[in-house]
């Protein structure tokens, strides 16, 4: 089961690849209990640089007893439990002890406020909650509006008001929790995420067990991994992204997963010193943590043992490819997916890299580009990313959890609609655009806000950039760049001036920002992505509109 083979290239790929998935897979059952209980499993870096090793053995007895302990407290299968755990290794326990039982882990950022929780608690139907100590305070003061919840489990600390101890529960439960006929896996559910919700309401995105399994392709063909290798993406656990890179593939591929379990604001350089020490070979990060590494003196930090890089989530742009090429020796590999789907479209390292490009279709996805009237569109103009679902397709989510009109929505005609616009080149290469909301009109063209942000931070001067469109009489829609600048840089008429040149120069004339605002920061959803709809709001209002 999950045997990795070589590729000569895409062609070959997609005649040989075929994603697999064992009758009633469960992951905790059929993978993580298949392991030998010495190999290392985890290593784990706290914000003090203090390092811990984990073998499966961990694992496999921690979770059954974990799965004993909750199932004595009343957890069953379909119960669905919201996790706020940061980094912590008790996540993966948790994670996995909730696979045996077959409740339902709803992984959560830990910025969620009070009124977050609330309304997440109550919407999502969710019984328990098991926490780090230092989100307990919210919860309480949530409890009292959220009448479902009858069981909190509280990591770290000391425990009161009802709230019971991770540690004892693991300790008190049997370190045996066997496999059964009733036992979850397959089509059952596995997982809830709630979307990033970027523009309206976060929605409950449920998968099934096939899920972890398809995961096979991230870890070990895209990100590349080999047996002992030891992998770090950079991901909160609240995050989508996090089971993306931090658990099923990587451990289905039989590398190490790395943790960095830092706190508070993100320092590049104290991440380059966690790569250096422990001898990092696989790494993946959203394009915003490399444009912040390449801005570091690389040659200070041995990245020698670094031998595949990957990125997704946003735009990769021209000029973070080349100077991480050129500092590490090593090209950067995009990769794109939604909360709703595993990784659907990338680069592998059987292809030829094209900086700002998501790659080709994986095997198992069949996708294509649609208008607005569904047709298919031609080479070389935009569409919206669609795929094929008349037959099933592992990875593609289920539902939106309890709202049966949303999916239907979505999926129809026997296309999954993602809302992602893209365009294809002559070599079937795919070019994202942005999502459909997100898409400015201006002067007759369609212009895609990600083509032009990647401009902008090509320029020294820019950290972060979102693109959005404001009415105009004339053009319809003007060109509006929302920047955060680098320390050292002002804003300034000649700044702006100097920015639209440039975006001139790498871009069409017609896509360069008309009207450009400097701000501290962006508005961003809890999950990291930048909240555009947020800024046309804003702007909208000062137009008195």
């Amino acid at each position: 089961m999950f045997t990795k083979e070589e590729y000569a290239d895409y062609k070959d790929f997609c005649q040989r690849f075929t994603p697999e998935c064992p009758e009633n897979f469960n992951f905790a059952f059929d993978v993580l209990d298949g392991k030998d209980p010495d190999a290392l499993a985890l290593i784990h870096v706290d914000d003090d640089f203090n390092r811990r090793d984990f073998n499966f053995g961990f694992f496999q007895e921690s979770s059954s007893r974990l799965a004993n302990s909750l199932a004595a407290k009343g957890v069953k299968k379909g119960d669905r439990i919201m996790l706020v755990l940061y980094r912590r290794v008790e996540y993966w326990v948790v994670m996995l002890a909730l696979h045996r039982i077959g409740a339902v882990p709803i992984p959560s950022p830990s910025l969620l406020t009070r009124k977050d929780i609330t309304e997440r608690v109550n919407y999502a139907g969710i019984t328990a909650i098991i926490c780090d100590e230092s989100i307990v305070e919210r919860v309480d003061r949530a409890r009292p509006k959220c009448p479902g919840l009858n069981l909190l489990v509280q990591v770290g600390g000391e425990t009161e008001n009802g709230w019971f101890g991770y540690e004892d529960l693991v300790a008190s439960g049997d370190p045996s929790f066997p496999r059964t006929p009733d036992s979850p896996g397959g089509d059952d559910p596995f997982i809830i995420f709630f979307s990033s919700g970027t523009t309206g309401l976060p929605k409950m995105v449920m998968h099934n067990h096939k899920y972890a399994a398809s995961h096979y392709t991230t870890g070990a063909l895209w990100h590349d991994l080999e047996e002992g290798d030891i992998h770090l993406t950079v991901s909160d656990t609240g995050w989508g992204k996090s089971v993306w890179g931090k658990f099923y593939g990587q451990w289905m591929a039989k590398a190490v997963i790395f943790v960095w379990d830092f706190r508070g604001k993100f320092h590049p350089a104290a991440l380059l010193r966690v790569i250096a020490d422990n001898k990092i070979t696989t790494f993946c990060a959203p394009p915003t943590i490399y444009r912040f590494l390449v801005r570091e003196d690389l040659s200070r930090f041995d990245l020698s043992a670094l031998r595949h890089c990957t990125t997704a989530g946003e735009l990769l742009n021209d000029s973070v490819f080349h100077a991480w090429q050129k500092a590490v020796g090593l090209p950067i590999y995009e990769g794109y997916g939604q909360t709703e789907t595993t990784l659907q479209v990338a680069t592998f390292k059987f292809m030829k890299p094209k900086p700002g490009s998501i790659g080709k279709p994986v095997p198992g996805w069949e996708i294509a580009l649609m208008d607005d009237e569904c047709n298919f569109v031609p080479q070389g103009e935009e569409g919206e990313i669609c795929i094929r679902i008349d037959k099933p397709v592992m990875g593609l989510f289920d539902s939106y959890m309890d709202e049966p009109a949303k999916t239907a929505s979505v999926k129809c005609a026997g296309w999954y609609h993602t809302g992602d616009k893209a365009w294809a080149d002559e070599d079937g290469y795919l070019w994202f655009m942005g999502r459909t909301d997100d898409l400015i009109k201006s002067s007759g063209y369609r212009i895609g806000p990600f083509e032009v942000e990647s401009a902008l931070v090509a320029h020294e001067s820019v950290i972060e950039a979102a693109v959005t469109g404001i009415p105009d009489d004339v053009r319809g829609q003007l060109v509006k760049a929302t920047v955060v600048l680098a320390p050292g840089y002002e804003p300034s008429e000649a700044l702006t001036k100097e920015l639209q040149a440039f975006v001139r120069e790498l871009t069409a004339p017609y896509k360069y920002p008309r009207v450009i605002e400097y701000v501290e920061e962006l508005p961003k959803t809890i999950s990291g992505k930048i909240k555009r709809k947020e800024i046309r709001e804003a702007d909208l209002a000062k137009l008195g509109r």
